[in-house]
Order: structure tokens, then sequence, then C-alpha cells
């Protein structure tokens, strides 16, 4: 994952529910913490559509890591309340905090962001990250993601800057069903006219893709349920 770090200060993740941005969000905070040991590193959970808030289950790692966790308090409880984390304004307040943005899925999901978008936009230094997977329901086709893709967009007030290809099948993903997915991910960048920023794997996958894949992510899965972040 350190080989495909952006130079932007603060990153934000969004896509389709289950496209897997939570386990990217946890995994870019560990390696920019990995490259950056010096620097303050936060990464703020804003998926007030999930319940369960899926990132409160890699709060130990994070800790041990150094990393702050910004959650709502009721994360990882049965309280359903859609409180957003104001410490979340911190990685807009102090610029020399690298910042990780983990947003709800679709439109919905987004349109928490939309709290912190102008000073996003103010920083101006930030990529904005659709993470995309060709298997999961109602992204199958590159111009059905396209389509999510813009409602994410306007719930957000703000414009992807990239693409994180992270189709997979869960535990049972092969390297060939990762193979499978380039064409769909390469046809969504042109469609769109992002760059494709990541391919994600997960690490048992590494050594059969590597060199096959351009910009090629290894990452551990530290979330729970893949399906559901």
């Amino acid at each position: 994952m350190k080989e495909v770090l952006t130079d932007k200060r603060i990153v934000v993740f969004a896509g389709h529910y289950g496209s897997g941005k939570t386990n990217i969000a946890v995994n870019y905070a560990l390696a920019l913490r990995e490259k950056y040991p010096g620097k303050a590193v936060s990464l703020a959970d804003l998926d007030i559509v999930n319940p369960y808030f899926r990132t409160k289950d890699s709060a130990d790692v994070l800790r041990d890591n150094g990393i702050r966790l910004i959650s709502s308090e009721f994360a990882n409880s049965n309280v359903d309340l859609p409180a957003l984390p104001p410490d979340t304004y911190a990685i807009l307040d102090n610029k020399d905090m690298l910042g990780v943005i983990d947003v709800g899925g679709d439109d919905r999901g987004a349109l928490a962001l939309g709290r912190y978008t102008p000073g996003i936009l103010e920083d101006g230094s930030y990529d904005f990250i659709f993470v995309i997977n060709k298997y999961r329901p109602l992204t199958g086709t590159p111009e059905d993601t396209a389509e999510i893709m813009r409602e994410i967009e306007q719930a957000a007030g703000m414009r992807f800057t990239g693409i994180a290809n992270n189709s997979n099948l869960g535990d049972i993903t092969t390297a060939n069903d990762v193979l499978s997915a380039v064409p769909y991910a390469e046809k969504v960048a042109e469609i769109t006219g992002l760059e494709i920023k990541m391919t994600t794997v997960k690490k048992s996958l590494e050594a059969e893709l590597q060199g096959k894949i351009y910009k090629l992510a290894p990452m551990t899965l530290y979330v729970k349920q893949s399906w559901d972040a």
C-alpha cells in the first residue's frame, strides 16, 4: 500500500455499499504511519449509514500504531444515531496532520461529507478516491458504476480525483477474479476521466499478481466483514 500513497494531506474514500472502502482507509492510514513516522495521522469514520461503524473494528491496531481514530461515540453500539464526530475538524485545522476519511456508502453516506467539503476544498491538498468493486450489486457494469459515482459527487459537493479498484469476492477471491476485473476498472476510468490510483488485493494474492497489474496495492483485511465495509 505504501507504494500507491498520494502526495495529498487529506485522502477521502467513498463508494458503493460493500465496495471495501473501510479496509482500504485503514490500510492507507497504516501505510502513512509507516512512510511518515514523525507525522500525526488520523482516520475519521463518517459512515453514519452503517450502524456498526466498521472502522471501529480496527481501533486496536490503529491505536497500537499511533493513529488517531475519530468516530462517533456510538460506534459499535446498539444506538443508531446520525451523529458525526466533531473531532473531524481537527484534520482540517491542523495542517501538519495527515488525514484519512472513510465516507458512508452511496449518495446518502456522502451527504455526511458535505459538512466538511468547504474546508477540504479550501485546504486544497486532497484526493477524493472512488472505490469500485465489479462484483457488488448495482456496480457490475462500468456505466452503472459511473452513475453511482456522479450521485456521490453531487451529494458530497466535491469531484472525485481518482479510482481505487477493489474488485473482490471476499475470502474466496482468486488472482483470476482480480485480473478479470481490470478491463472493467479501465472502462470506468475511461468513462469518468479518472486515473486508477490503485488496485487493491489481499496480501495472500500479492505474489501471483505482482508485475501483472499497474499500481498493485496489497493490504491486510482488518474489517471483520469486508462486504459490509
